[in-house]
């Protein structure tokens, strides 16, 4: 990323979370395993999704840009982090930290508009069963998804643009694990009111839009539910967004708690914790939902194992 500021600062130490050594390699060790669970867990869904014919619908079509988004967003601060834990400072170029930023923006927008296309899919399936096949069709699911692909990689640059343009002075010690925005426009020496503003009224219009969008959803989902007489059929419609809307539960309450509060009295400790959870322990606990909640994707990895196996059996006689 070009430097559009004459800041005195070129490289920023992310402080992350200080403590003895040997707590240090403790850290380290539940991170790394952490980021691979989430890393294999999300290939996994992935690819089971795509070697399974049975899985080649609207649904999972969804679900596999949401896995690897996932992979992608965990990504984008895991191995930083790590880093973190093997070196007595943890050093980020002013270049590399506007790129964190972006592909965390940009990540953190696309998961938002992702979980409410998927609860859209759900609405349609079970509200308009007879004329889902004809409303969304396979160009329609990439119409959506790469309209949002497309249109958050476009709309995160320009707050990003504007943060790489304001001067940073001094201090340059980052209080987090990551370059986050907030973080950011307090070391900075600029006046940063109107990014701050235009930031933040971002994320109030990203979040809310997707999260009403998602609500309506499941309140038609949830009147069309009780209005099937059989408790089977009930449980049977439902088994088909509970993951969804488990996701949609933990997502939205962390990042709603981190960021669209009000700024005063919460400090960057507490910050970096929640941070923790909706960046790094969001992204682990989805595959876990998902296999365990849903009995297609359970289903089609036994089958998927059962396979391998006996694949690994052929090998070796």
């Amino acid at each position: 990323m070009q430097k559009w500021n004459e800041s005195a600062v070129t490289e920023f130490i992310l402080v992350g979370f200080p403590t003895n050594h040997n707590f240090q390699s403790f850290l380290f060790f539940i991170f790394f395993i952490t980021y691979l669970l989430t890393v294999t867990g999300n290939i996994v869904i992935i690819t089971v999704i795509q070697v399974d014919s049975h899985l080649h619908r609207p649904m999972y079509f969804f679900l596999s840009n949401f896995a690897f988004m996932q992979i992608c967003y965990v990504t984008v601060t895991a191995p930083k982090l790590l880093l973190g834990f093997l070196s007595s400072t943890n050093k980020i170029s002013i270049d590399a930290c506007f790129t964190q930023c972006y592909f965390f923006f940009f990540l953190g927008g696309i998961e938002n508009f992702l979980l409410a296309i998927m609860a859209y899919d759900r609405y349609m399936a079970i509200c308009h069963p007879l004329r889902y096949t004809t409303i969304v069709t396979s160009k329609v699911c990439w119409s959506l998804t790469c309209g949002c692909w497309l249109g958050i990689f476009l709309g995160s640059l320009l707050p990003v643009i504007m943060l790489a343009r304001l001067s940073f002075c001094g201090p340059n010690v980052i209080n987090h694990y990551f370059c986050d925005v907030s973080p950011l426009l307090k070391l900075s020496c600029s006046d940063t009111s109107f990014l701050k503003s235009i930031f933040f009224s971002l994320m109030w219009i990203i979040v809310f839009s997707c999260l009403l969008f998602t609500i309506l959803s499941y309140i038609s989902i949830i009147s069309a539910i009780f209005k099937i007489q059989s408790t089977e059929g009930r449980q049977k419609v439902f088994s088909t967004c509970g993951s969804h809307l488990t996701v949609v539960i933990i997502y939205f309450g962390a990042v709603i708690f981190m960021y669209v509060r009000p700024r005063e009295g919460y400090s960057f400790e507490e910050d970096k914790l929640i941070s923790v959870f909706y960046s790094i322990l969001t992204p682990l606990l989805n595959p876990f939902i998902y296999c365990l909640r849903n009995k297609e994707i359970k289903q089609a990895l036994k089958k998927y194992v059962q396979s391998q196996k006996g694949l690994l059996l052929r090998l070796y006689k």
